[in-house]
């Protein structure tokens, strides 16, 4: 089982009154800069295998915040991870923007949203879980790795996750520095936490391996790992 670790940047000055897209040098506010500590210091007891962001300043400033003090990690840029590429809607006011005949289709029908000079929404999906898919493969099934994107770029690889359309994704809230967990097991995805922004992280930890030569342990279809709980389960104890 494969836990990804999905964290939104933290506050920007621009962050809430302007779409700021790929605008570049847009850095942590000083707001921002304590929320990626916060988050920081609250996946300390985490091991992380990995740590990937997207090429976009504030992203890195949040991942350096959480692998400070971690030895042996450093960051990984995959600029599939990156913020939607909103071409002319980049920079202006989300005011103004509402205005735009554009506004209703992304709120209401974001699967056919094309921004003008930029990316489709779906087009945003598509190489976000295919960088998901990539690392997963990569680190393996026993990995526990992070990574640091985008408020939009989080929804679209939730909505996938969860096996719902593209155009359900707006129901999905990612503010910033928050925490999104995802369980990847053989059969299907977890959906572990959403906009998680406090509380303990140690049920996060992946369960040891089964006892080797179970049938749980062969990964195959008399596994168990990819079974969701009958009746809800209960819980972590």
């Amino acid at each position: 089982m494969t836990t990804l670790l999905l964290v939104r940047h933290g506050l920007t000055d621009m962050t809430g009154p302007v779409l700021a897209g790929w605008t570049p040098g847009v850095h942590l506010s000083e707001r921002g800069r304590a929320q990626a500590e916060a988050l920081a210091a609250r996946l300390a007891s985490l091991p992380l295998d990995a740590v990937v962001s997207s090429p976009l300043e504030r992203c890195q400033e949040t991942a350096a915040a959480i692998l400070r003090g971690r030895d042996g990690v450093k960051i990984e840029t995959d600029e599939r991870f990156g913020e939607c590429g909103y071409g002319d809607w980049t920079g202006r006011p989300l005011k103004e923007l509402a205005k735009e005949p554009l506004w209703r289709v992304v709120q209401q029908h974001p699967s056919a949203a094309v921004f003008p000079g930029g990316e489709s929404l779906a087009g945003v999906q598509r190489r976000a879980v295919a960088a998901v898919r990539h690392w997963n493969a990569k680190l393996g099934d026993d990995a526990v790795y992070l990574v640091c994107s985008h408020g939009d770029v989080i929804k679209a690889i939730v909505a996938d996750a969860m096996g719902v359309h593209l155009d359900q994704f707006q129901r999905v809230t990612a503010d910033p520095a928050s925490l999104t967990a995802i369980r990847y097991t053989p059969l299907r995805p977890f959906v572990l936490r959403v906009n998680d922004v406090g509380g303990g992280v140690e049920n996060l930890i992946p369960p040891p391996p089964p006892p080797e030569g179970s049938e749980q342990e062969d990964g195959g279809e008399n596994s168990t790992e990819s079974d969701a709980a009958v009746g809800g389960g209960a819980g972590t104890t």
